[in-house]
């Protein structure tokens, strides 16, 4: 495999797509989608490149920490977060959900399912950032990222009635195993 660029877009098998943000001498550290921050090495063949970096650099050292972060916010905003379409099954689609009171003086409400299901699924994705943010916090001590990743696996588990609605088993929500 070539020698891969900051900046370069890429897939694994395991942890989805994600954004080299470092070139070591033997490994390329990546921002992934599912895993968060990780280091592969360059002789690692499960590595596709989706797209290569436009971003040329001739400092010997690479770019700094804060021409990192805008390559990271432009690239995120430009693939918005590298979510993939998220599809809802076959079955619902056009249907809605009716949300009807104890009180039979109050007026029931009626919520079109594609709605509903956009909903869950930006729940979903900002519980995933939540936990990529809370894994590579330099500040919390590894017992309270363990914590923290316990509880929003238990969220998880409290979203899984809403599994119904995913057309794919893989986009799933997984709580604990028991």
């Amino acid at each position: 495999m070539q020698d891969l660029s900051v900046g370069t877009r890429v897939d694994h098998p395991r942890y989805g797509e994600g954004i080299i943000s470092k070139n070591n001498l033997t490994a390329y550290e990546i921002f992934f989608e599912r895993g968060g921050k990780i280091e592969i090495s360059k002789r690692n063949t499960d590595l596709t490149v989706l797209e290569s970096s436009e971003v040329v650099t001739d400092k010997p050292g690479g770019i700094n920490l804060a021409e990192m972060e805008e390559l990271m916010v432009f690239i995120l905003d430009k693939y918005n977060g590298l979510t993939e379409p998220i599809e809802m099954a076959e079955k619902w689609v056009g249907g809605s959900i009716s949300i009807k009171p104890g009180n039979p003086d109050l007026q029931s409400k009626e919520i079109p399912l594609d709605a509903f299901f956009h909903k869950i699924v930006m729940v979903r994705d900002r519980l995933r950032v939540l936990e990529q943010n809370i894994n590579s916090n330099k500040l919390l001590p590894d017992a309270e990222k363990v914590n923290l990743q316990q509880y929003i696996t238990r969220v998880y588990g409290s979203l899984t009635t809403f599994n119904v609605l995913f057309s794919e088993k893989s986009d799933f929500f997984k709580g604990v195993k028991s």
